[in-house]
């Protein structure tokens, strides 16, 4: 791929970002490409050093903020006609509500992502609280009525327990950070481009 194709195909693919950051994008990428050359390699060999086009779409979404991109895909490119300011308000009873419900869901999809975390977090909690209380019956039943196999078997099976489960919580942190730093990368991805050119 040519320098010139590269950059045509990322100014294609990162239509959705505002126009100052895609013309520094694509001067950033140019330099990049003519430093590679002046270090001795041919066009292709320092177009294909800076990756593929879906890496670096991927990595400029990581870089730029969602409120920058919904900001920008928010504001009209024009200004709005009489008719359709009328519209929005005569409109308004119908559409706030779906936006208001559409924002909803979203949230409680957001907060059902992060439930797994929170269960783990809580059953560890209470295997380290009855690993606790277990450890403290089982003193107290010993100084004052004699030893008692049953509440130290259970009170090592808590802390045996509370060490797994906590790899487990670390387990269910770092997967839903992953998960959810996917959808964020997948939306923002939606917002700055187009996608891939249909062939």
């Amino acid at each position: 791929m040519t320098k010139r194709e590269f950059l045509k195909e990322l100014e294609y693919r990162l239509a959705g970002l505002p126009e100052s950051d895609l013309e520094e994008r694509l001067e950033f990428y140019s330099e990049m490409i003519d430093d590679r050359m002046e270090e001795g390699k041919s066009e292709e060999e320092a177009v294909s050093d800076i990756g593929t086009i879906d890496e670096v779409v991927s990595d400029i979404a990581n870089d730029t903020s969602l409120v920058k991109l919904v900001s920008k895909k928010m504001k009209p490119n024009r200004s709005l006609r009489g008719w359709e300011i009328a519209l929005l308000i005569i409109g308004f009873p119908l559409w706030f509500p779906l936006v208001m419900t559409a924002l909803a869901l979203l949230l409680v999809f957001y907060i059902l992502i992060w439930v797994l975390v929170i269960v783990t977090y809580s059953v560890e909690l209470a295997l380290v609280a009855s690993a606790l209380y277990g450890l403290v019956a089982f003193f107290t039943l010993l100084f004052n009525e004699g030893f008692n196999v049953g509440y130290l078997g259970i009170t090592l099976l808590a802390f045996g327990l509370g060490i797994l489960f906590l790899y487990v919580c670390k387990e269910a942190t770092v997967l839903t950070i992953k998960m959810t730093k996917s959808i964020l990368l997948k939306i923002k991805r939606s917002i700055i481009g187009k996608g891939k050119k249909d062939e």
